[in-house]
């Protein structure tokens, strides 16, 4: 019998992990990376003979036979432009000693600094069904284009326990951490924004952005659900959002916040007006909010048409809780 991995004796033989957080069974191929000691002439296939890059091994990656990219951990993984993955049911895990993380993943992917206006993000994923895994997303880059860590605009990509960081474009209207354009895009147990870095002055610099304007995206934010994450926010002034829709259509169908939690840290020195607001009324989906809260701020969940909140209504201030719409 045909072993069912590259690793009959290993990592996931017949489809039980050991290695990490675990990595998935899959009929599939592994392609290890290690930036710090890896090499683009290896094979990839192994621990002992990794490449060293993200783009190079997933040239090495099959679309449609869900071949699984394994990013070891010991150094960040630089890119120096955008990462696209187009490629359909391909698969990227970030190894750690330790059980899945919420937030400070031991594996890193970061944009750095660049000079082009096609660097939108740190990544772009305009796949199907492609997976992310234990990894923080993060961006440094100061291009003016470069406003976003990831662009979501696939279908049905599934994100686990990464976080989302953009550590640059505080001050800049419509940046984010995370663009979400993607079709029925599954979160869960991700953090997304920052409590480190202050946002500055009266703009609308939310965790996420709904915008199905943005080009070469591909998708609208559809069926997507927000599963057990968090968003952090340290603010300065009441306009800023953790989600922000730029126009009346940005989500078709629903979008789903479940057992979430918006977080405005005590150093701010201004309570968001909204944790969810867009500049219409939503006319082509809802968003619902089940089983989710907000601290320290936000004098309600939201106020325009299309976003519930499926909670009791709460008094606003005493750290009762917020207005729930």
């Amino acid at each position: 019998m045909e072993p069912l991995t590259n690793f009959p004796n290993g990592i996931a033989s017949f489809g039980v992990p050991v290695l990490g957080g675990g990595l998935p069974a899959t009929s599939g191929k592994f392609i290890f990376v290690n930036y710090g000691s890896g090499s683009d002439g290896n094979n990839g296939l192994s621990t002992k003979t990794p490449v060293k890059t993200i783009p190079q091994a997933y040239s090495l990656a099959r679309t449609n036979k869900d071949d699984v990219i394994v990013l070891m951990g010991n150094s960040t993984h630089v890119l120096t432009a955008m990462f696209t993955s187009s490629k359909n049911r391909v698969h990227f895990v970030g190894m750690d000693g330790a059980p899945l993380r919420k937030f400070g993943q031991n594996t890193k992917v970061q944009l750095g600094v660049t000079v082009l206006a096609a660097d939108i993000a740190t990544m772009k994923n305009t796949g199907v069904r492609n997976s992310f895994s234990n990894i923080k997303f993060i961006n440094a880059n100061t291009v003016a284009e470069g406003l976003y860590s990831v662009v979501e605009g696939g279908e049905y990509a599934r994100y686990d326990h990464c976080e989302f960081y953009k550590s640059t474009d505080l001050d800049i209207t419509g940046a984010a951490e995370l663009v979400c354009n993607g079709d029925s895009a599954h979160f869960s147990n991700c953090t997304i924004g920052s409590n480190a870095n202050a946002i500055a002055g009266a703009i609308i610099r939310p965790c996420v952005m709904l915008t199905k304007a943005l080009a070469g995206v591909g998708k609208v934010s559809r069926d997507v659900l927000f599963e057990s994450c968090q968003f952090w926010r340290w603010v300065g002034n009441t306009a800023n959002a953790f989600v922000w829709a730029t126009s009346a259509t940005d989500v078709e169908r629903l979008m789903e916040f479940r057992n979430c939690l918006f977080n405005v840290t005590k150093k701010s020195t201004a309570a968001p007006a909204v944790a969810i607001g867009g500049t219409h009324a939503l006319t082509a989906g809802e968003i619902i909010l089940t089983g989710s809260t907000a601290e320290n701020g936000c004098t309600a969940f939201a106020t325009q048409t299309g976003i519930h909140s499926c909670l009791p209504t709460y008094a606003a201030g005493g750290g009762s809780g917020v207005q729930a719409t």
